[in-house]
C-alpha cells in the first residue's frame, strides 16, 4: 500500500462485526467439548499416522485418516472462525495416554486435514514448541514463543494459528484475546485521526528470520480492507525491533507512536480482552485476520518434565478472506484460496518445497513458486 492508496480520516468507518468480553462470557459456543466418539476417532486417525512411520514432510492428507463425520465436523468448527468470534477451543483430548512425539503427530495431522502448514521462524520450523528456552522477548531477534514473558497482543504470521497445550505452568501463563474489529472501531470512534495512522504502512522487523532472497524488514499497514473483508495484522514488537536496528529506516512520527500506544490499551482493556486458561488437552484455533492474541508472564515448574509446554501450528486456510494488498511483502500472495504466510528461514529443503506443493494441490489452493537463493 502506497500512501495515495490510505484512506482518508472522513473515509474511515467502524467496520461490521466484532465482540467484547461480556459477549464472550455469555455465549461459549465457541467451546467445543470432544466427545467420546471424536476422541476415539482422533486416537484411531493418530495410530495410523504412527505406523506408517512417515516423517513430517513425507505424510499427505491420507496417513491421518480421520473418520469423515468428525472431520465434517472439524473443518465445521474452522469454518466459523471466519467470522463470528474468530476463536474456537476444542477441549478434552487425553494427552495423558500419548507421549510428546506423538502429540505433536496428532496435531500435525489435524492440521493437514485443515489447510497448509507454514514454516515459523530462522529453522524453518513447521511446529514450534512453545516453552521457556531462555530467549529474550525485547531484543532484535526476540521472539515470544521460547520466553516466559508477557507478550504484546499480536497477530501470528498465517490465516489460522493452533496452539495444543500439553502441560501448564505452575503459575500464570493466560492466554489473552482480543477481537481486533472491536478495538478498532472504538479506535475510530475515539480517535479517527490515529485509526487513519495505522491504515498506513508502517515497517516491521523480520527479526533475524528473513529467507535469502528476503530484506530484513518489510512495509505493511495494520489495518485494511479488502472486497469488503476488514483484516488487522499488529506485531508492535517487530515494529519496535525494525527502529532499534535499522537507522535508515523512517522514524516513527509523533502520530504513529500515539496511535500505535491507544491501540494496545484499547486491545487490553478490560471489557474488550478476554482471558482464558488453557488446560492439557486443549487445542485453542485462532483467525488471525480478526482476533489479536498475548499472554501473561509465567512461572514454571522445576521439574523439566513438568515444565509448560505448547505446540504451535501456523496455517494457511483454503476458506479465508482474501487480503489487503498492502500485505503482500510479508504474506508473499493475498488473494483467497492460496498459500501465503510464515516466516520462511533459511531451511526450506526441496522436501518442504514438494510437500507445499502435494499439501496446495490436496486442498485445491494456488501456491506461488518461491525463488531459490542459498543463505551466504
Amino acid at each position: 500500500m502506497t500512501p495515495q492508496d490510505t484512506p482518508s480520516v472522513d473515509a474511515i468507518r467502524p467496520v461490521p462485526g466484532g465482540w467484547t468480553r461480556a459477549d464472550m462470557e455469555r455465549d461459549t459456543s465457541w467451546i467445543h467439548v470432544l466427545d467420546a466418539e471424536e476422541i476415539a476417532a482422533f486416537e484411531q486417525a493418530l495410530r495410523h499416522a504412527l505406523a506408517t512411520g512417515k516423517d513430517m514432510f513425507d505424510m499427505s492428507i491420507e496417513d491421518f485418516p480421520l473418520d469423515a463425520r468428525v472431520r465434517r465436523r472439524l473443518v465445521a468448527l474452522v469454518d466459523d472462525t471466519q467470522g463470528g468470534f474468530g476463536v474456537k477451543l476444542l477441549r478434552g483430548f487425553p494427552v495423558e495416554r500419548w507421549d510428546v512425539d506423538a502429540l505433536r503427530k496428532l496435531f500435525w495431522g489435524i492440521g493437514l486435514l485443515l489447510g497448509v502448514p507454514r514454516p515459523q521462524g530462522k529453522l524453518s520450523q513447521f511446529v514450534s514448541d512453545v516453552r521457556d528456552a531462555g530467549g529474550t522477548y525485547r531484543s532484535s531477534t526476540g521472539r515470544g514463543y521460547n520466553t516466559r514473558s508477557g507478550l504484546d497482543f499480536h497477530a501470528d504470521g498465517s490465516d489460522m494459528v493452533g496452539l495444543f497445550c500439553v502441560r501448564t505452568a505452575r503459575r500464570g501463563g493466560s492466554s489473552l484475546i482480543t477481537s481486533s474489529i472491536a478495538a478498532h472501531n472504538e479506535m475510530v470512534r475515539q480517535r479517527p485521526d490515529l485509526a487513519a495512522e495505522l491504515y498506513a504502512p508502517l515497517i516491521f522487523s523480520r527479526q533475524g528470520e528473513q529467507a535469502p532472497e528476503e530484506a530484513p524488514w518489510y512495509a505493511a499497514p495494520i489495518f485494511g480492507v479488502r472486497d469488503g473483508h476488514f483484516a488487522c495484522r499488529h506485531i508492535r514488537n517487530h515494529i519496535k525491533g525494525a527502529q532499534a536496528t535499522f537507522p535508515d529506516v523512517p522514524r516513527l512520527s509523533p502520530g504513529q507512536t500515539e496511535a500505535l500506544d491507544l491501540f494496545d490499551a484499547l486491545l487490553a482493556r478490560e471489557d474488550l480482552c478476554y482471558d482464558m486458561d488453557l488446560q492439557p488437552g486443549d487445542i485453542q484455533l485462532l483467525n488471525n485476520h480478526i482476533v489479536l492474541h498475548s499472554r501473561t508472564e509465567y512461572e514454571d515448574h522445576p521439574e523439566p518434565e513438568r515444565k509448560r509446554h505448547l505446540f504451535r501450528l501456523w496455517l494457511s486456510l483454503p476458506q479465508a478472506q482474501p487480503l489487503p494488498l498492502g500485505w503482500l511483502d510479508a504474506y508473499k500472495d493475498v488473494d483467497a484460496a492460496c498459500v501465503r504466510g510464515g516466516f520462511r528461514g533459511t531451511g526450506i529443503t526441496p522436501e518442504i518445497r514438494a510437500f507445499e506443493a502435494r499439501m496446495a494441490n490436496a486442498h485445491g489452493m494456488k501456491l506461488r513458486i518461491y525463488p531459490v537463493k542459498e543463505a551466504a
